[in-house]
């Protein structure tokens, strides 16, 4: 039981929700539930984060191509991203909070590599921008983007629940709102072809 509570304490459970939860089954306590929903969903955001940019990586390398991709887009996202870390860093926000800021950041940084190795210069608000133009979606990769999607709307919960801070949430909430725009994108341009002039030139 101790090598238990050394496990649970504090990365999941506050000592009083333990002792709620684990010690007196009391499994309908509501505040500690709601703690302990949000520290698994944070670290679960987190531990997802560690590859949910690598679909998108892998599409452009094997594509050689970064096409539908904007260089403004991804610098902008790098810069929401290493903001909210700042930010979360400066008020002693735990790590379940805004761990996967830091593995984001790192993956967006390759990304944005690849868009300059291979000369895509077409940008996340941005972007959809990009998309309509094409009407395509070129090489977004759609695992990426429903994660994203799906990463961004749990994060509204889990920072109002752990930080309880409204531009922490509100950064989600924008977050949200431009993954959805580009992932309904997705979905609408799903069989879209390049024009047929773009075709030829390739």
């Amino acid at each position: 039981m101790a090598a238990l509570k050394g496990l649970l304490v504090p990365y999941l459970l506050p000592e009083r929700c333990y002792d709620e939860l684990l010690v007196r089954f009391n499994l309908l306590h509501i505040p500690c539930l709601k703690i302990l929903i949000s520290k698994g969903l944070g670290l679960a955001i987190v531990a997802g984060s560690l590859m949910v940019k690598l679909p998108q990586v892998f599409k452009i390398l094997g594509a050689k191509s970064a096409e539908g991709l904007s260089f403004n887009s991804i610098l902008l996202e790098l810069l929401a991203i290493t903001g909210t870390m700042a930010y979360s860093i400066a008020n002693a926000f735990p790590f379940s909070a805004w761990g996967e800021a830091l593995f984001l950041m790192l993956q967006t940084v390759a990304i944005g590599f690849l868009v300059q190795h291979f000369g895509g210069h077409t940008g996340r608000l941005l972007q959809a921008v990009t998309n309509y133009r094409n009407g395509q979606t070129g090489q977004l990769a759609a695992v990426t983007v429903f994660l994203l999607f799906a990463g961004s709307l749990a994060r509204i919960f889990t920072s109002v629940q752990e930080t309880g801070d409204p531009l922490m949430a509100l950064t989600y909430v924008v977050s949200s709102i431009c993954n959805g725009v580009i992932a309904a994108q997705l979905l609408y341009y799903w069989n879209a072809q390049p024009p047929p002039d773009k075709r030829k030139r390739e």
